[in-house]
């Protein structure tokens, strides 16, 4: 064989060896797990402003929110997976598939932002769902809650976009702080959540009826969350409202990686602790 066949068989070799892999993890990020950065503070302190986890696609099945969606904004380049897999949308049947659980952290596809958010697994199809002095009812019963100390955070500008966090009092010594609570839902599943004020715009709420093959999201945050207490407003770009269970992407297990600074290059931001943090 001549040094320029060698050559362009070793080109063709790499090729193929860089075809394959993009092929396979085109496949891994499609059908099992989908990489997702926590981009703000609506979840703390379950999760913090720079965790990396990897959504789990397996734990409800799939429908066409499982299918990729390849963003890149410096190019100009924003494919959904609706535009992948839309054939599959309006369908509330899910391949494999197998409805969340209250208490459950899910991403899930808000439908008219085209975005994926995370949130926590609060009411289900038929529940009775409303908030009342901060305190959240769930088919007319409060849920249990305990106090469980103060969440203190430095109140320094966090992650890529550099978003300053909502404190509960006036601010000393850099520091910023809000109640922590220890909130058990009917099920028996327990998590903590953050409060900074009883009057916010979210702790007073109308009744929601859950409808059916829909779901209610709240984040951890309580004060710092926009969930399914408020409804999706095409016209200011705000807002949730209940979830499809078509647009449920998976669930959230475990933290893999995370970074307190502005770029994941600055290694001594990292947060060593919550490397593999699973997620309650």
């Amino acid at each position: 064989m001549s040094e320029e066949n060698g050559l362009w068989a070793g080109v063709k070799e790499t090729v193929k060896t860089v075809v394959y892999a993009l092929l396979i993890a085109g496949l891994f990020r499609s059908i099992l797990f989908q990489p997702f950065w926590i981009p703000s503070g609506s979840m703390k302190d379950t999760l913090l402003i720079g965790d990396f986890l990897f959504v789990n696609k397996m734990a409800y099945g799939y429908s066409y929110a499982s299918c990729p969606a390849v963003k890149v904004p410096a190019l100009g380049i924003d494919i959904g997976p609706d535009d992948f897999c839309g054939a599959f949308m309006g369908s509330d049947e899910r391949l494999f598939g197998s409805d969340p659980e209250r208490g459950d952290v899910v991403v899930f596809r808000h439908r008219g932002l085209g975005e994926d958010y995370i949130k926590r697994l609060i009411g289900l199809p038929g529940d009775k769902i409303q908030v009342i002095d901060g305190l959240l009812y769930i088919n007319d019963e409060p849920v249990q809650v305990e106090p469980a100390g103060q969440f203190i955070e430095e109140t320094s500008p966090q992650g890529p976009h550099q978003i300053p966090p909502s404190c509960m009092r006036p601010v000393t010594d850099n520091q910023c702080v809000k109640d922590r609570f220890i909130e058990t839902l009917p099920n028996g599943v327990s998590h903590e959540i953050l409060n900074i004020t009883n009057n916010g715009q979210g702790d007073n709420t109308d009744v929601f009826y859950v409808p059916e093959n829909e779901f209610f999201f709240m984040g951890d945050n309580r004060d710092n969350s926009v969930d399914s207490r408020f409804a999706w407003n095409p016209i200011s770009n705000r807002g949730v409202g209940t979830v499809r269970r078509e647009d449920i992407v998976g669930r959230a297990d475990r933290v893999i990686f995370s970074s307190a600074g502005k770029s994941i290059l600055a290694f001594w931001t990292w947060r060593a602790d919550r490397f593999f943090h699973a997620i309650n």
